[in-house]
């Protein structure tokens, strides 16, 4: 007697075919984030995930401004700003305020002899 082949097909496990799938990707939310992630998917009638993809799809599709929305702060404003914070450091703090105010400025805008000199200073005439 010959064996009786027989072929039978398992059933695959996971989502049904025809509807493609990116990758997981896990995320983590503050507390007050997820409350309104909650609050807002409550509001839609919709499950969490189904919520943080169509916020996310909302967010990709908004077209944002070409310019920035504050202007960005001056290099050289700022560089001054870090040197006086740290001649602030190293001065002596027994000196009066007005001294040290004094002190700051010299060593900010640098000795009189020199200032000519300088590439970043427009030359006065």
């Amino acid at each position: 007697m010959a064996k009786q082949e027989k072929s039978v097909y398992k059933k695959s496990m996971g989502r049904p075919p025809g509807i493609k799938y990116g990758g997981t990707i896990p995320a983590r939310f503050e507390i007050p984030t997820m409350e309104a992630l909650n609050e807002w998917a409550r509001k839609h009638s919709v499950s969490r995930s189904e919520a943080i993809r169509r916020l996310v799809e909302l967010g990709l599709t908004v077209k944002a401004s070409a310019r920035p929305v504050s202007k960005p702060p001056d290099r050289r404003l700022r560089a001054a700003e870090l040197a006086a914070k740290a001649i602030d450091k190293i001065v002596d703090p027994a000196a009066p305020p007005e001294e040290r105010a004094q002190r700051r400025r010299r060593l900010t805008k640098g000795p009189k002899e020199f200032r000519q000199v300088r590439v970043d200073r427009p030359k006065k005439k």
